[in-house]
Order: C-alpha cells, then sequence, then structure tokens
C-alpha cells in the first residue's frame, strides 16, 4: 500500500486528521460499511485485511479516537476481483480506482468525503496518474452519491449491471490529467485495444 501523508486540516477547531488506515482501525472500517451496506458491497474482516494488503490507497480520517470516514483504493494490475475494477482495467491503462468511500452519517457536512478525494487527487498526481474512476448505484438509486460524485468533477463512463440485472451502476471517471501535464506525459490513458 502506498502511503499517504498525514493532514490536519486548516481548521484549528476541527481536530479530524486524514491518515494511512492500520489494523486496528478494522472493526471501526467494518461497522461504517455495514451501516452503508444497502450501497456498497458486504466486507468481513478476512477480505478488508486481504484488499487493505492490496490497496494503493487505504485512508481514514480520525476525529478525537473515533474513525469518521474511509477511502479505499486501488491502481491498475492489482488482484481485485471487483467486476467495476476489471471494468475499468479493460479500458484504462493507467488508473486509481475508489472501490469505496464511506463517510459516518453525523459528518456529511463537514466535508470528509471531500477530504478523501483531494487526498487521492494528490496521489495520483504525485504518481502521474491521470484517472481516477469509481462507481455508484443507479439501480437501486443513490442520489447522494451522485450528487457527491458530480460536485467532485466524477463524469460517467459507463454503466454495468450486476447481480443478473437486479443492480445497476453508473462507472464514472475524474480527469486528473486535465489539471497535471506531468500525469498525461508519464502515464498514458488511452483505452486498451
Amino acid at each position: 500500500m502506498t502511503a499517504g501523508i498525514d493532514v490536519v486540516p486548516a481548521n484549528s477547531e476541527d481536530r479530524s486528521m486524514l491518515r494511512d488506515a492500520r489494523a486496528a482501525d478494522f472493526p471501526a472500517i467494518l461497522d461504517l460499511n455495514e451501516a452503508f451496506v444497502a450501497v456498497l458491497s458486504p466486507l468481513d474482516g478476512k477480505r478488508l485485511a486481504r484488499l487493505h494488503a492490496h490497496a494503493a490507497l487505504h485512508r481514514v480520517i480520525e476525529n478525537e479516537g473515533r474513525i469518521e470516514a474511509f477511502l479505499l483504493a486501488f491502481r491498475e494490475g492489482a488482484d481485485y476481483d471487483s467486476p467495476n475494477y476489471r471494468w475499468f482495467a479493460q479500458r484504462y491503462a493507467c488508473f486509481l480506482y475508489v472501490d469505496r468511500i464511506v463517510v459516518a452519517a453525523d459528518t456529511h457536512a463537514r466535508g470528509a468525503g471531500s477530504m478523501l478525494y483531494r487526498d487521492a487527487i494528490a496521489l495520483a498526481r504525485r504518481d502521474a496518474v491521470p484517472i481516477i474512476t469509481c462507481e455508484f448505484d443507479i439501480e437501486p438509486p443513490n442520489p447522494a452519491s451522485a450528487r457527491f460524485h458530480a460536485s467532485q468533477g466524477f463524469h460517467e463512463v459507463g454503466r454495468q449491471q450486476l447481480h443478473g440485472g437486479r443492480k445497476t451502476v453508473s462507472l464514472q471517471a475524474l480527469d486528473v490529467a486535465a489539471t497535471s501535464d506531468a500525469a498525461t506525459r508519464r502515464c498514458a490513458h488511452s483505452r486498451r485495444q
């Protein structure tokens, strides 16, 4: 896993810290995932440990000892069986796939999700990755995620039906390369043939 940089927000009244996830955080991460499992994939401790080991980025926001949010992301070439990840891997040579970003319900308005994405964008720029990808449910609908991802600059690049057509996801991309010439030069995001 690529280590990020700990960040303390500029607002001195907010005691939140953005840092790398640790095994000791797993129970809180699993609790957050379970709280939103209707719009996420189920996750247990064994799978979380495996995903953590293969992640390019696994970050948490901690506030006074409580994990309030997390982001789990993978680079191309990861050993990951997600059909959504595989969809992007078939189309992009170089990308950062956000498998899940979860923010505790009582902290949505404090900007934790945006902070996690700023961190992911910083990693993408540092490593010359031009595209950040993700997906969210559109059937059943997840309008909060749709609004949030639109506010971050994501746009739809495809759709995919899962679970025998019971679920449809909007496959999204954020073009980091548009704001980073170095990424364009060092890591082409052309579609694979």
